[in-house]
């Protein structure tokens, strides 16, 4: 490869060598574009403005060339980007998992909400793999999707960078981003009043104030970290002390949470007073722990769930959970696409309702 390629030129001979001089690096073109996928400027300009069905260009080549472009950092001229004139009445959404009711009847209502619009939608899991969410946000845009919905996404903001390149909006929903309106779940009020209302059930059955441990869900995200700064409060203003230790973020399958909650009991003498589960996805996994403890039936732990299911009434025990409001944070999606939003960032927390398992 050339120094040509690097952005470097040699210089004036000096001595028994050459002075290094570095280009300024230029900003990638349709051109460069074009070059770097064999096509024809042309069809790449068609396919960053969103018109490339119009020009019979194949699926292939349209996901190649914004593949390509996203890559390069290709930044569009904004007053050359022009917005498609015809709309494709498809709308995508991206979620992380089916495997728990909160996705499952995000995805539901979602459909049944885009169809009454006259809309067809098109939906996908991802698996909390960031590749695939760019790769299935690269897909949905080849379809020439009016709307990409990035449900729990790990990078909502590259997603966001990627549709904002060829002038499809999106929206965050669940997980919020930076570069585009976000509909989530108000993850420290909700977590907050749950862990206050597991700490009175504790201390009632015990008949002492005891702290709680918090599993599941990764620290790095903002719902964790939400829910986190919600009990943690709660326990101060209950007066009880918040241990490092007593902070479980092991991620959500099922096997890392009961595999966690057994390390925990291996290094400690006390027992567990009560939980708070991040998910229902964790709460399975806390239930094979439990199980497999002993701790059942009269013995099963107090414990609150920041998730829903109606099966757990079946458990045996009472179950604080706290219940996400999806048909308001729809209804609150849905407001922004009519209204034509998609341009700032606002971000809308919908409070979670409370659902007692007696």
């Amino acid at each position: 490869m050339s120094l040509f390629n690097f952005g470097v030129k040699l210089g004036k001979k000096r001595g028994n060598g050459f002075v290094i001089q570095r280009k300024k690096a230029r900003k990638t073109t349709i051109y460069d574009l074009a070059e770097l996928t064999g096509a024809s400027a042309t069809a790449v300009s068609s396919v960053l403005n969103g018109n490339w069905k119009k020009r019979r260009i194949s699926a292939q080549l349209a996901e190649k060339i914004a593949r390509v472009a996203q890559e390069q950092g290709y930044a569009p001229n904004k007053q050359a980007s022009v917005l498609r004139s015809q709309r494709s009445h498809i709308i995508g959404m991206i979620v992380p998992k089916y495997d728990n009711r909160y996705f499952g009847s995000i995805v539901e209502r979602f459909e049944a909400m885009a169809r009454a619009r006259g809309l067809f939608p098109i939906v996908t899991c991802t698996r909390r793999d960031p590749a695939l969410e760019l790769e299935a946000a690269q897909t949905m845009l080849s379809w020439q999707v009016d709307w990409v919905i990035a449900t729990g996404a790990t990078d909502p903001d590259k997603i966001s960078e990627l549709c904002a390149a060829v002038g499809v909006p999106t929206l965050n929903l669940d997980l919020p981003g930076k570069r585009a309106p976000s509909v989530i779940s108000d993850n420290y009020g909700g977590a907050r009043a749950l862990t206050r209302r597991v700490l009175e059930n504790v201390a009632r059955r015990m008949g002492e104030k005891r702290p709680l441990v918090f599993v599941g869900g990764r620290g790095s995200d903002h719902n964790t970290r939400e829910r986190l700064r919600g009990f943690s409060d709660a326990h101060r203003e209950y007066g009880l002390p918040v241990q490092t230790g007593d902070i479980l973020t092991c991620g959500y399958a099922p096997e890392k949470a009961a595999s966690v909650l057994s390390q925990y009991a291996a290094r400690h003498q006390r027992p567990v007073n009560g939980l708070f589960v991040n998910s229902t996805i964790s709460l399975e996994g806390v239930m094979r722990w439990m199980d497999s403890a002993g701790l059942v039936g009269e013995r099963q732990l107090t414990m609150g769930c920041f998730d829903w299911d109606p099966f757990v009434s079946l458990l045996g025990h009472d179950i604080e959970m706290m219940k996400q409001n999806v048909p308001a944070m729809l209804d609150a999606v849905f407001a922004l696409i009519d209204s034509g939003g998609g341009g700032d960032t606002t971000l809308i927390e919908v409070p979670p309702l409370f659902v007692h398992q007696p």
